[in-house]
């Protein structure tokens, strides 16, 4: 398609989450990709201005580059169909299905797709119940925040209710889940089309915030070295634990690889990291998928309300 045929393109990013830096870097990495390709294609921070001024200035579609709530919870999505805008990324009800991570684990165990076992944590939940069901170490997690925000991974059960106050400032919904020893994987997917896996190998105990954005230790495998049957078949339910949430366009899955060789997926992203260093285009790049080649096809499968 010539890049006149998109029309005026808004590259949504910053916003108001807890993830408006990561999302910054996106949409800058985006938004050079779409220029380099001769589109139409401008900056949009829905922090600084209205959505509506999408239609006033002339906009014919939106690139999503944003992170986390108001942006990759469905709320945009809504809004960005009531003015009749076509957008990248997945629509309104999976976007805010895979956002909480309660409720994708209750699709994916309706459907027999394996998750860490977990109980919403209460203020006054019962720690010793909670310790004895699902051991140590344990994860606390905020259920409808992204990239590892509010997370803590504890050994003690005097440990819980500090991490549960941390989880707490950030979602009254707060997640406790069995730890899951082994390797951390995560699948791309494009259309309907899962990448390459990538493997994960953090230097410290947890792939948490800092080793996402701020370590030079982690490291990355794409190719992910595993065995090439196990390859396939981690990529076919990762393409099932996606759909299965009504996902569409693009997206990532998470999910761990336990020692016993047992897959267990954690959540999906219906908006990842798009900078040159992220995951997606990682994968992307291990099959000659070059980052402005990605960023042009997720705006081909842009979703139209």
């Amino acid at each position: 398609m010539s890049a006149n045929n998109y029309g005026k393109v808004a590259v949504l990013s910053g916003g108001r989450s807890a993830e408006r830096e990561i999302s910054l870097q996106s949409g800058h990495a985006v938004l050079g990709a779409l220029l380099g390709r001769g589109v139409d294609a401008h900056a949009f921070d829905p922090a600084e201005q209205p959505l509506d001024a999408l239609i006033h200035q002339g906009f014919n579609s939106a690139y999503i580059s944003l992170h986390g709530r108001y942006g990759e919870d469905g709320t945009v999505q809504g809004a960005l169909e009531l003015l009749g805008l076509p957008y990248t990324g997945s629509g309104v009800m999976a976007s805010a299905i895979a956002m909480d991570k309660w409720r994708t684990k209750l699709l994916w165990q309706a459907v027999g797709i394996n998750s860490p076992r977990s109980v919403l944590l209460q203020a006054d939940s019962d720690v010793s119940e909670i310790i004895e069901n699902l051991g140590v170490p344990l994860i606390v997690k905020p259920a409808r925040e992204g990239s590892t925000i509010g997370l803590s991974k504890i050994h003690s059960k005097q440990e819980l209710t500090a991490a549960y106050q941390l989880a707490a400032k950030h979602d009254s919904m707060v997640l406790a889940e069995e730890f899951i020893e082994g390797a951390e994987l995560t699948v791309g997917i494009l259309g309907e089309t899962p990448l390459p896996v990538v493997k994960i190998e953090v230097a410290g105990d947890l792939y948490d915030y800092e080793a996402k954005y701020l370590s030079d230790d982690t490291q990355y495998f794409c190719p992910s070295g595993l065995p090439e049957g196990q390859e396939r078949a981690i990529q076919a339910q990762a393409l099932q634990a996606y759909q299965i949430l009504g996902c569409e366009g693009w997206g990532r899955v998470d999910l761990m690889l336990s020692d016993s060789g047992q897959f267990y997926f954690l959540e999906a992203n219906t908006s990842p990291g798009m900078t040159s260093h992220s995951l997606v285009p990682m994968a992307a790049k291990s099959i000659g998928l070059s980052f402005e080649d990605l960023v042009m096809k997720i705006l081909d499968l842009s979703h139209v309300g």
